[in-house]
């Protein structure tokens, strides 16, 4: 996908001083569009970063070449709940029991090879870029960079706190406070290959949660994450002893749902090039929602 990115300068200055400042682009960016063929134009006319500019001028730098990439991807039909779609993001919501990457057993029929086979037919060359992932069983919001100089912004947008993602579960019992952060450390369970549990020796993880509904034998709980630790959710809610309903890898169970109740709910990001505040919701999904009913039932 080709990426050229339109701004008009506010003020006279030097060039080079506008593509750091006022749009921006790291050095090195600047670097590999300055050998592109029209990598950067001043009002059309292609100039050099010592260019001085006037107040009004439009300023345009070929950030990525029209590629084909994503070319180890096997395009695949599949259907796509699209929330949002720019020319720089895509916002899918994931069904429960779908990878968002290829992986052992699923090299043909992940999101990513959905989303090969959506920009094919579009006629785009997209490289599939996810800025973060959701496990296989959880539903919700993925986040797709367009181009690698969206995906970079995004992923500095988590860093500084200004990408969030807000997460729904349903959980055993109902957790003593209604609201809290969790802050124990998440590493590998000793001689097994997918569980994680809480450790001195794991990473720093931070998981904040609020209680959002009180049901006679479970909770609804909203969930905010500061790092993205694999299991983070489930670990930390396992280990306050309120694993998730249907998760029964981490010690939850239930006769409603088959799969751990989580779905990523809500994002919020800036356009990484308009500065535009995007915020994308998606619903619980049918399985989630029978089991919020089924307790509400049971709490009467």
């Amino acid at each position: 996908m080709e990426k050229i990115w339109k701004k008009r300068a506010e003020r006279d200055g030097i060039l080079s001083d506008f593509l750091l400042h006022d749009m921006g682009l790291t050095r090195r960016q600047v670097k590999q569009a300055k050998f592109r063929d029209g990598g950067i134009c001043v009002n059309g006319a292609r100039v050099r970063v010592t260019h001085r500019l006037g107040a009004g001028d439009r300023v345009e730098v070929k950030l990525e070449e029209e590629r084909t990439a994503s070319l180890h991807l096997v395009p695949r039909k599949g259907e796509l709940d699209i929330l949002y779609e720019d020319e720089d993001l895509l916002l899918v919501n994931k069904p429960a029991g779908l990878v968002v990457h290829p992986s052992h057993g699923h090299y043909t029929d992940s999101l990513s090879n959905m989303l090969a086979f959506y920009f094919q037919e579009a006629g785009a060359h997209v490289k599939i870029r996810s800025v973060g992932r959701l496990d296989k069983d959880t539903s919700g919001i993925v986040v797709f960079a367009k181009n690698g100089t969206a995906a970079g912004r995004l992923a500095r947008q988590k860093q500084e706190g200004k990408f969030k993602k807000e997460y729904l579960a349903l959980v055993e019992g109902i957790p003593e406070k209604e609201e809290g952060i969790i802050t124990e450390k998440i590493g590998k369970r000793e001689g097994e290959l997918m569980r994680m549990c809480v450790t001195s020796h794991g990473k720093a993880a931070f998981t904040q949660y609020q209680v959002r509904e009180k049901m006679q034998d479970y909770a609804l709980v909203s969930l905010a994450l500061a790092t993205g630790r694999t299991h983070q959710i489930r670990v930390h809610m396992a280990w306050m002893g309120h694993p998730l309903l249907g998760d029964s890898l981490y010690g939850g169970h239930s006769e409603h749902i088959e799969r751990a109740a989580l779905h990523a709910s809500c994002v919020s990001l800036i356009q990484p090039f308009t500065g535009k505040e995007i915020q994308v919701r998606a619903e619980l999904p049918e399985d989630m929602q029978k089991c919020l009913g089924a307790g509400r039932r049971e709490t009467r």
